[in-house]
């Protein structure tokens, strides 16, 4: 009685140390002395024998503890000899037991096994590090008009304001609000406001556009990446960047290298000086939300699913705006812009033609090809044979429907009055597709379904397309990237998973599994096979990625460089050497991730399944580790991009007008209510869509996409 009132009290209980405990560890008997569990203080057996955690026991009387015996096992040998001996246990199995133990000595000694093959200055691959640049200090709005600006016909003012939110006019109560607290991210979650949201890359340039500001490196052959510009803060966050880095001395001058970054309707403006600094050129206004920004050339081109394009020329300092069918895709070729819209027809712009066409406001939009079944062409691919070839120039151009087939036109220079040609038709998709791209070698397509990846071997004859012997099958996976929504192409605005590389190279597959993970994987887009993959070295969540093509440096030998981007929660900023990745292919395990990878990646989020009545909510990237998922399937639940749930769904096209919802969303609706506006509409209702605020993202699900 004397000893359950000291237990009772705290008090350890003093048992011979030879005693044999006797211990049933998840049904398994281990039997061991006092002196052996309880050597190491303050530990959950020395806890456990003094009284201070209450015991159960089974039928025998041994003291039962709910844990792995597997893992159990060494962590008593450990106890007896000191000595550690891991085999057939996984480390951080055993690391996560030794915590829950207590056992501080052998945590320390596990994790200092664990430095051994981690380091700060990252692996072989690991090219440079830029620490977070100094968060810059809130500036007073202020208005100033400059010029009159062409918006459909008629002169309109163009705001410049480094720090006035868009569409607010004076800022007043809801500007001081904004200081107060930190911008949402789209999801409708609080994020961190020094974390990396998106970069971006041309050339030797870098963009890096965090919450409310954003910065540009420049990198110079003998001192490295510098910081050039770093813009001032801004009122709302940034969704959108683009960036171009024309060569050195180009004709436009200070207008050579721009930066422009977009939220909600409106686009800011920059120009860039070679040897650091920047200047605002102006804010303009789209009308609508701003899903793609990108320059083609020296002209800003803005984009939205509504089907209004914007076009911003360096030259003549000219903002315009134009309504086109809706937009569901888009690439570039040359001085052409392709559009592909949900009729089913590619449009494309002459853009270097601009100028020419001010006084009538006409971007030249003209139709190209219109696909057969009439379906929404939801991913586009230009590839522009070489010239070398003594036919001419051909135009071979790659798209995705909606309906999840793949074709392939081509455009003979004899036959430019007429139009490209049908040339061949995919039909191994069953979801709308995503991605697209069509280089030298290789036809890669990626649809909805899970990020679905297909690949061909293309035959090509003088540089040209070929259908002897015809297209080969190359592979068909799936890349596992639990991340939500909200960019083009079904996949989050700052981690775009390619493919990435030159048209006549090998393009890669960037994956991130989780929305916190800080590993990535690099993929063959033709094989699936992984080229590499790379850790954070600080430890960080990676938040945003994309991969850049440097050029070579002057001398003599000397190639093009590809480096992988990361971005980091805590701001920093890590380059990565895939070059030398790509040339020692075949030395990495092949195949995407092992299911043992694939299970330490899920560690860190939480699989959930959908709510039948509710969509459920998931988040950007965060140091938060636990995440709420949700199946893409679920993504026709009806969401508004305020955030606000039940309200009643408007019409279609006030829908389509008003914007919303993500691409993927937006490509199943295209399969569900047919090719043509024209059409009888379908019984099945159009999800609803509501006007956003720049101010207030709009919240978006976490689906599930493979990579």
């Amino acid at each position: 009685m004397a000893a359950a009132a000291t237990a009772a009290e705290g008090v350890p209980s003093r048992g011979p140390p030879g005693e044999v405990i006797h211990l049933n560890v998840g049904g398994k008997r281990f039997s061991t002395s006092r002196q052996t569990l309880t050597w190491i203080p303050d530990s959950f057996f020395s806890s456990l024998l003094s009284g201070r955690i209450s015991t159960l026991k089974d039928e025998t009387g041994a003291i039962f503890i709910d844990r792995d015996p597997t893992v159990f096992a060494p962590i008593l040998n450990f106890l007896r000899t000191k000595e550690l001996d891991p085999r057939g246990v996984h480390g951080s199995s055993l690391l996560h037991e030794a915590q829950f133990y207590g056992l501080t000595p052998l945590v320390r000694r596990l994790q200092l096994r664990e430095e051994l093959d981690r380091s700060s200055c990252g692996n072989v691959l690991f090219n440079g590090y830029l620490p977070p640049p100094v968060f810059p200090v809130k500036r007073r709005n202020r208005h100033s008009l400059v010029g009159p600006q062409q918006l459909g016909g008629r002169p309109a003012p163009v705001r410049r304001s480094n720090t006035m939110p868009p569409n607010l006019g004076n800022a007043g109560l809801l500007g001081r609000m904004l200081d107060e607290k930190t911008p949402p991210s789209p999801s409708g979650q609080p994020e961190e406001p020094g974390m990396v949201r998106l970069v971006c890359g041309h050339h030797n340039w870098i963009a890096v556009a965090y919450t409310q500001f954003l910065v540009c490196y420049r990198l110079k052959e003998a001192s490295g990446w510098q910081l050039v510009f770093p813009s001032p803060r801004l009122d709302w966050p940034i969704e959108r960047l683009a960036l171009t880095a024309r060569v050195h001395g180009g004709a436009l001058g200070e207008h050579d290298k721009m930066v422009a970054a977009a939220t909600g309707s409106e686009i800011l403006l920059w120009a860039l000086q070679a040897e650091g600094g920047g200047s605002e050129i102006g804010v303009f206004h789209l009308g609508v939300p701003v899903e793609a920004l990108f320059f083609v050339g020296n002209q800003l081109i803005a984009t939205s699913h509504t089907g209004r394009i914007g076009v911003w020329n360096a030259v003549t300092k000219h903002w315009q705006v134009q309504e086109v069918q809706p937009i569901t895709s888009y690439d570039a070729a040359g001085s052409f812009l392709l559009l592909g819209c949900n009729n089913g027809s590619i449009y494309y712009v002459d853009v270097q033609k601009f100028p020419l066409r001010m006084k009538d406001n006409d971007l030249l939009v003209s139709e190209l090809y219109r696909d057969p079944a009439e379906d929404g062409v939801t991913a586009l691919s230009v590839y522009l044979t070489p010239k070398t070839s003594d036919s001419g120039n051909w135009i071979e151009i790659a798209y995705g429907t909606s309906s999840g087939g793949v074709r392939v036109i081509v455009q003979h220079p004899e036959t430019v009055g007429s139009g490209p040609q049908l040339f061949q038709t995919f039909t191994v998709h069953r979801s709308p597709v995503t991605k697209i791209m069509l280089s030298e070698k290789h036809l890669i397509s990626v649809c909805a379904d899970n990020n679905h990846v297909r690949t061909w071997s293309v035959t090509r004859f003088r540089g040209m397309i070929s259908t002897q012997p015809g297209s080969t099958p190359l592979a068909s996976f799936k890349i596992l990237a639990l991340e939500s929504a909200d960019g083009h192409g079904g996949c989050s605005a700052g981690n775009d998973i390619g493919p990435y590389g030159e048209r006549d190279d090998q393009q890669v597959f960037i994956q991130k599994v989780v929305p916190s993970a800080s590993q990535l994987f690099v993929r063959l887009s033709s094989t699936g096979q992984r080229v590499c993959s790379v850790r954070s070295v600080d430890g960080s969540p990676t938040t945003a990625f994309t991969v850049l093509e440097c050029e070579g440096s002057r001398r003599l030998g000397s190639r093009p460089r590809r480096y992988l981007l990361t971005g980091q929660a805590n701001g920093s900023l890590a380059m990565w050497d895939l070059t030398t990745a790509m040339d020692g292919l075949g030395q990495a395990p092949a195949g995407g991730l092992t299911e043992q990878e694939l299970m330490e990646q899920l560690e860190h989020c939480e699989l959930a399944p959908p709510a039948p009545s509710a969509p459920s909510w998931g988040c950007l990237p965060s140091p938060s580790p636990r995440v709420s998922l949700t199946s893409l399937h679920s993504a026709s639940s009806n969401t508004s991009l305020s955030g606000h749930r039940g309200s009643p769904s408007p019409p279609q096209a006030e829908a389509r007008r008003r914007g919303g919802g993500s691409f993927v969303e937006r490509c199943q609706e295209l399969v569900r209510s047919g090719p043509d506006l024209r059409r009888p509409p379908t019984p099945a209702p159009w999800p609803s869509s509501g006007l956003g605020t720049p101010l207030t993202p709009p919240k978006m699900k976490l689906n599930e996409t493979s990579f």
